[in-house]
């Protein structure tokens, strides 16, 4: 079986390094422009399911991916982003400026500093690994199209790694990473692959055929 952990494309926020958390930003035009090239660089793959998180801009390029396969998306609550509580909508520059103490925390010891009003990494991995359970119960190749910080702490759970070291599995917007279980045992084969957004400009996945 094997798990395809999609990001989804950019929205404005991430173009203007904001923190969006469980915020429901849309995708961006870019950000649908690269689904669209997501999508072409999948349309041949063995994907028998698609999952996603609800928010607009993960289940958006779910949507895109699943033009050239059909099957009804099923939605994770599971699989939202981290729950950035005060800090949603500030600017990294914002956040630098007025949080350093609490920065200095989050940088020793991010597994369990709660953001202000929001979640720890380590409910965030709970509640993600649980949709995951319920993903792989399925037995199906799958799709699965949800966040960075809940990609990460899904793959620090895959490789049965601390979350303090949850920066070296963190993805970019719009990327593919490929998990594949044999005999009860995980391998990552693809990690953070953005290579097809360099392709040239894709059939337009958004529409119907």
């Amino acid at each position: 079986m094997q798990l395809l952990l999609i990001r989804h494309g950019e929205t404005l926020w991430n173009r203007e390094g904001r923190i969006q958390g469980t915020s429901d930003i849309e995708l961006s035009e870019t950000g649908i422009g690269q689904a669209e090239k997501l999508a072409w660089s999948l349309r041949d793959a063995a994907i028998g399911a698609v999952h996603a998180s609800p928010l607009k801009r993960a289940y958006r390029t779910a949507e895109i991916v699943n033009r050239y396969h059909g099957k009804k998306i099923a939605v994770h609550p599971g699989l939202m982003e981290m729950n950035q509580g005060d800090f949603e909508g500030l600017s990294f520059r914002e956040l630098m400026a007025r949080e350093k103490e609490f920065l200095k925390r989050w940088v020793a010891d991010p597994a369990s500093v709660r953001m202000p009003h929001g979640e720890t990494l380590m409910e965030l991995q709970e509640r993600a690994w649980r949709a995951v359970s319920a993903i792989l119960d399925g037995g199906q190749n799958a799709a699965v199209v949800a966040h960075n910080f809940t990609i990460a702490a899904i793959l620090c759970r895959v490789q049965n790694i601390g979350l303090a070291e949850f920066r070296s599995v963190c993805v970019d917007p719009a990327s593919k990473t490929l998990i594949r279980f044999e005999n009860g045992r995980a391998q990552i084969a693809v990690l953070n692959d953005r290579s097809h957004l360099d392709a040239p400009e894709a059939a337009p996945a958004s529409e119907e055929p």
